[in-house]
């Protein structure tokens, strides 16, 4: 017998959630969409349209009243209401996939991961750039040791403008701190932060950062920053006034480095020195390869499909918070930590180990 597909809802159906997530749903196995709730009445028809038969509700909370059939949400809105419809569907005993961040401040994310544990659900938040392609391929060669452990790493996410909402409802909320509790940083810094965690195998101690924000806006269009970890240093540079749309990520370990470059892969290994060469001259072994991505796609379904998957691996073994959502809680408070250091001169800001 084929095993049900777990039915859920999405909350806020904006662009992520109809470019990004419905197309994932509409090709998995685990899970489907059967109800959408969003607040605006043009994107609900939108909605309708794309999901025929789905229940249509015009608030989180009506859609939570009628959940009986339900076994997840998806939570697609901006950030700042992450937490408080996360925080109602756990306790309505509902799973959650949380879009990043999962919160906009330290205290409400440690609530709802507080929550899924009492309520005995999952709480897996959108980390879809870990399924990226290219990101799959350097996993695998670091898994290999080919360039030893990584000590050293450098993200940078380049944008020419921040990446526009719905025109039905608000294209600019990404400007808006009341939605989107900050501006670049707060928009790419998880992704950022959750691979450099990964690469760097812990936690960072401390960070230093900087930030711009323009004449007649509350959000900051560039980041800077350096996190120390025990293990090492990440350095991240994030833009939205970039001359190009890109990602370029270097990991330096003993042995070597990998640098991505979007789709694009160079990995260099140190190797013998040349015969005739200089006494202590390095000499590296390039090799590049691309790994076709799909970095130009923003909706990034193909990376959700695989997400999604894990997500339902999540329910079904009852793993109701794991490394992800603590992870995310991480990202959080590095962020926290950030801001905190570029309205004070730059200066570093410790990060407490977890309790």
């Amino acid at each position: 017998m084929t095993p049900r597909r777990r039915r859920g809802a999405i909350i806020g159906f904006g662009f992520i959630a109809e470019k990004g997530h419905l197309p994932a749903y509409a090709r998995s196995d685990e899970l489907e969409i059967v109800a959408v709730a969003d607040l605006c009445a043009a994107r609900r028809d939108v909605a309708a349209h794309a999901i025929p038969g789905a229940r249509i509700y015009e608030s989180y909370a009506g859609l939570l009243r009628d959940a009986g059939d339900l076994d997840f949400v998806d939570v697609s809105t901006p950030p700042y209401v992450h937490a408080e419809i996360a925080r109602a569907a756990l306790q309505k005993g509902l799973h959650v996939l949380c879009e990043k961040p999962l919160a906009t401040t330290v205290e409400d994310a440690r609530v709802i991961i507080d929550e899924a544990l009492r309520q005995g659900r999952v709480l897996f938040p959108v980390e879809n750039y870990r399924h990226a392609p290219v990101i799959v391929a350097v996993r695998q060669l670091l898994a290999t040791g080919l360039i030893g452990a990584v000590h050293d790493v450098t993200l940078s996410t380049f944008r020419n403008t921040h990446a526009r909402g719905v025109k039905e409802w608000n294209a600019g909320w990404r400007r808006e701190t009341r939605y989107a509790g900050g501006g670049v940083a707060m928009d790419h810094g998880s992704h950022t932060f959750y691979l450099a965690f990964e690469w760097l195998r812990s936690y960072p101690t401390s960070i230093t950062a900087k930030m711009r924000t323009p004449p007649g806006y509350d959000t900051e269009d560039t980041f800077v920053g350096t996190a120390t970890f025990p293990t090492g240093m990440a350095s991240v540079h994030l833009t939205w006034t970039a001359g190009i749309r890109k990602v370029i990520y270097t990991l330096h370990g003993e042995r070597g480095a990998i640098r991505v470059e979007d789709d694009d892969i160079e990995v260099a290994v140190i190797g013998e020195p040349h015969p005739n060469g200089a006494p202590g001259r390095t000499a590296w072994e390039m090799k590049t390869k691309k790994v076709a991505s799909e970095w130009m796609d923003a909706g990034h379904a193909a990376w959700f499909r695989s997400m999604f998957r894990n997500f339902a691996t999540a329910m079904d073994e009852r793993e109701h918070v794991g490394r992800p959502a603590m992870d995310a809680l991480r990202c959080i408070e590095l962020l926290t930590a950030a801001y905190q250091s570029a309205s004070d001169g730059s200066r570093e800001r410790r990060i407490l180990p977890m309790g």
